[in-house]
């Protein structure tokens, strides 16, 4: 492949995007060339033509398959946003007013059941010309890469050049069982959790510690426990059964705090750290309405 020579787009460049993608999805030219009735040479042209002018290749041709180079994985994520953007400008000049089309949402598992999911009939009903494509999963999706149109994460934000939304913040509170306290005790200071049980979360590979404040200064204090998770529901389920105690968002168990299900603990030593709740989007000057519109929804309704 030459270097590129910087020639202009085709005037038909939209077509020629939407063709890319078909071929991508379809994973031959033979089978998008049916879909939009045209002899595969001609689908192969376009590709070859669009991989002079960018000056990279964009699919590896073996003889049964194609497969996306790295460039070409990012063309396409590129090409899927800029196809959405021009179908909802499209519906937005013919007076279609309200936001049309399909808007990925991904959450963890614990904040999309817990908080997204019953705000989620509201936007429903308020635009329902939306299509809401959820997807509850504690693997962070790659929103850059096109995986996701919104993703809402929990706790601090890696470096990224997405553009966060706060929502919601909640403080950390350390909560145990009735019956686990009339078992083993109630702890008086962080140092008797050296005693107890404590269910911590398996995300650092060094061992877990727990922050507390003393007459001014703060230190972390080592525990163990029985069971670490990967998210704070499974903490606060294994908490409410009288396992151990536990340290998670004050979110996750307010109502079982209110209930008398779980009982705060140690809270003249709380340090009062918080985690902060983003919704993380591509930005710049042409996000989708969709997707300003989604995240006003939970700008209004989850920020307390």
């Amino acid at each position: 492949m030459h270097p590129a020579h910087h020639k202009a787009p085709s005037a038909d460049w939209g077509r020629e995007l939407e063709l890319f993608a078909l071929v991508a999805d379809n994973g031959s030219f033979s089978a998008a060339a049916r879909r939009l009735g045209l002899a595969p040479s001609s689908v192969s042209r376009v590709v070859d033509h669009m991989e002079e002018r960018l000056g990279v290749r964009l699919l590896l041709r073996t003889t049964r398959s194609l497969t996306l180079t790295p460039e070409g994985s990012s063309y396409l994520s590129a090409a899927r946003r800029i196809l959405a953007d021009l179908r909802e400008t499209e519906q937005l000049i013919s007076h279609q007013s309200s936001p049309k089309g399909r808007l990925r949402v991904s959450a963890s598992i614990e904040y999309g059941r817990m908080f997204l999911l019953p705000v989620l009939g509201g936007f429903i009903q308020r635009y329902p010309d939306i299509l809401l494509d959820v997807s509850l999963t504690d693997t962070v999706v790659d929103i850059a890469a096109g995986q996701a149109d919104v993703g809402i994460r929990v706790g601090p934000l890696a470096d990224t050049q997405l553009v966060a939304r706060k929502l919601a913040e909640t403080r950390k509170v350390i909560v145990a069982s009735p019956d686990y306290l009339a078992r083993r005790g109630v702890p008086g200071t962080p140092e008797d959790l050296h005693a107890h049980d404590c269910l911590g979360f398996n995300f650092k590979r060094t061992a877990p510690v727990w922050p507390f404040l003393r007459e001014g200064r703060h230190y972390a204090l080592a525990i163990k426990g029985s069971v670490e998770a990967d998210n704070g529901d499974t903490l606060r389920q294994l908490a409410i059964g009288g396992v151990g105690i536990t340290r998670v968002g004050t979110i996750t168990v307010e109502e079982e705090i209110r209930s008398g299900a779980l009982i705060p603990l140690l809270e003249e030593f709380n340090p009062g750290d918080v985690e902060e709740v983003h919704a993380l989007f591509v930005g710049g000057p042409h996000i989708p309405a969709r997707v300003r519109c989604f995240l006003d929804y939970l700008t209004e309704t989850l920020r307390p």
